[in-house]
């Protein structure tokens, strides 16, 4: 049966021939971009440093935004910055153990299932106004 398109027949080879040659066989051509500091350590700090800045200011628009849509702007941002140490403490927690490992994505995964169908199984005026407390206990705190 004829080949009908013009790949090669291995298309890792042809990739890794061309990796190769823009890189180079020592890793010469990932030293082309130089950082804001000749050390690298210092470099990896400061990258560390620039993406958890931008996760974190990340989070707090979304929660903001998604907040945005039941609640005023101004009492989005008071519940948002109302949340107690513990509760980023177990947010934090959760969110190490679920990417981790499978193991700890399917306890955090089964954990939120849980939750979700246990609200779900109660009356639907009930889980909104304990909701509704919590998220006022918490704009309280801020």
């Amino acid at each position: 049966m004829p080949r009908k398109h013009n790949l090669p027949a291995k298309p890792t080879d042809r990739g890794s021939r061309h990796v190769h040659e823009a890189v180079g066989t020592n890793g010469a051509g990932a030293r082309k971009v130089p950082g804001p500091s000749p050390n690298p350590a210092t470099n990896l700090i400061l990258a560390d440093i620039a993406m958890r800045s931008a996760m974190h200011l990340f989070r707090r628009t979304m929660e903001k935004g998604l907040l945005s849509t039941r609640f005023t702007p101004g009492k989005a941002d008071r519940i948002v910055e109302g949340r107690t140490f513990g509760v980023a403490l177990m947010s934090a927690v959760a969110a190490r153990v679920a990417t981790r490992s499978v193991p700890g994505a399917l306890l955090v995964g089964g954990g939120i299932l849980g939750k979700t169908l246990l609200d779900r199984s109660m009356s639907r005026r009930k889980a909104v106004r304990e909701g509704d407390e919590a998220l006022e206990e918490q704009a309280e705190n801020a």
